[in-house]
């Protein structure tokens, strides 16, 4: 099937049969034609939302009007916002745009590929613009406290009356439902609450929050997935239905191995620093300029690294033949791999195990992560020109796709940079509509010129 007849089939609700690879290029995405209406904020949602972006999907991003995404004040850069030199007064209808920091690298980060719209859901008429793009929206994205957005009409209840066909996507902290519904959650809280921490640290050291917030971005990703197969599944009944996600239950599914020790054989988790608990070697060895990690996952990688590193001996220690005796004689072997790698520099070690069939690695920090010639190879950092923030460099697209366009299409807009634009070739609003939303408060259109 052609990509933009599966496009039609998806937004038209009817499943279509199945034909063999069409192995044509499609250019506009595989979500090309697909409509987000994106009324989160921070990250968990709006890495969501820029996911289906980067797929094609048109994505139409609700701002504050003032305030727009939080992140956008999340420093570096501080930078606030000049109008170019000579540019033209601002229309009647125009405001000067608010002196927040509007290209904050936090914000960059997760929002390309879409357009800004500045909208007061408080207002009448703002919410009469977002009733109009969900009755033209495939999917809906939103990450307010649950029962928020059905105190303005805005509901899945309320909305799916207007389009049947909407996916509706809830965001939150803990779950619309159970007793702690009604709290705002953000990552390390739930990083916490959940188990990550009690399990990230050094061993007999306090719980450590993990470097980024994976809780936030795997959410996101859950999110993203469940979309795509509501959309198939719309595609067979021609109905759209909730999602109901949260940061709580993203985070125990995350829990993974941790969790069914638990559950299966009742054993509590602690930390283990870089170590893995059933694997050992598996862990971070100092060397005498650094540090890398190696894991031995299995007899034959164990052998291969006792070979590289003039170790042979050790494969053949009764202490150590199987994984299960490495583990319950894990500090022996760690200190002899240890006190072998500790006379030697990073470079030197990474020589040494070049293509001895084991995964191994330095511990790079991020200039030399974006430095790795892997890195490189894969074209992973892509430059982008803002149209007011200049050259950029963001992080592209984690998946190729052989016969589709998947890239950063859009830079992230500036503060409702596409009010009017939206207003009118989306909702074809005429100028007295428009000249009615702006001057009743529902929607700002900035002067950016």
């Amino acid at each position: 099937m052609r990509p933009q007849l599966l496009t039609l089939a998806i937004r038209r609700g009817r499943a279509m049969p199945m034909r063999t690879r069409y192995h044509s290029t499609d250019a506009a995405g595989p979500l090309a034609g697909i409509r987000v209406l994106d009324l989160t904020r921070i990250l968990a949602g709006p890495f969501c939302t820029m996911l289906l972006g980067d797929l094609g999907a048109e994505v139409i991003k609700v701002e504050h009007p003032l305030r727009g995404d939080d992140t956008r004040s999340w420093g570096p850069p501080f930078k606030l916002y000049e109008r170019p030199p000579g540019s033209a007064t601002p229309k009647r209808l125009y405001r000067e745009p608010p002196t927040f920091p509007g290209e904050s690298a936090y914000y960059l980060c997760a929002n390309r590929n879409k357009q800004s719209i500045a909208i007061d859901i408080k207002r009448e008429e703002g919410r009469r613009i977002l009733v109009d793009l969900a009755r033209s929206s495939d999917v809906l994205v939103e990450n307010y406290v649950p029962g928020k957005l059905a105190l303005y009409g805005l509901g899945y209840e309320q909305l799916r009356e207007v389009n049947p066909r909407l996916i509706y996507a809830s965001i939150t902290g803990y779950g619309s439902t159970g007793p702690y519904c009604g709290r705002p959650g953000y990552d390390v809280i739930v990083e916490a609450e959940a188990g990550l921490m009690h399990i990230t640290g050094e061993e007999g050291g306090g719980p450590v929050k993990v470097g980024v917030a994976v809780t936030d971005l795997a959410t996101g990703l859950y999110v993203h997935g469940a979309i795509m197969a509501a959309l198939i599944a719309r595609m067979r009944t021609g109905r759209g239905q909730h999602l109901d996600a949260s940061l709580l239950q993203t985070q125990v599914s995350m829990l993974a191995n941790i969790g069914s020790n638990f559950l299966v054989g009742g054993e509590e988790a602690q930390r283990w620093g870089t170590r893995h608990p059933s694997i050992v070697p598996y862990e971070v060895f100092a060397t005498s300029d650094g540090s890398l990690c190696i894991g031995a996952g299995n007899n034959a990688q164990f052998l291969a690294l006792c070979q590289k590193l003039d170790l042979a001996h050790l494969a053949k220690d009764p202490r150590f033949l199987t994984n299960a005796d490495r583990v319950k004689n894990r500090l022996a072997l760690v200190a002899v791999i240890g006190g072998t790698l500790a006379k030697m520099i990073t470079a030197e070690v990474l020589a040494c195990l070049e293509g001895a069939g084991l995964p191994y690695g330095p511990v790079n920090n991020i200039a030399q992560t974006f430095a790795h010639p892997q890195v490189a190879a894969r074209g992973v950092v892509r430059e982008i020109r803002h149209p007011f923030a200049g050259s950029v460099r963001v992080v592209g697209p984690a998946v190729a796709y052989s016969e589709s366009s998947v890239d950063v299409r859009l830079p992230p807009p500036m503060l409702g940079q596409h009010t009017e634009l939206v207003l009118r070739s989306v909702l074809g609003y005429t100028d007295q509509q428009i000249e009615r939303a702006v001057e009743g408060g529902g929607a700002t259109m900035y002067n950016y010129r």
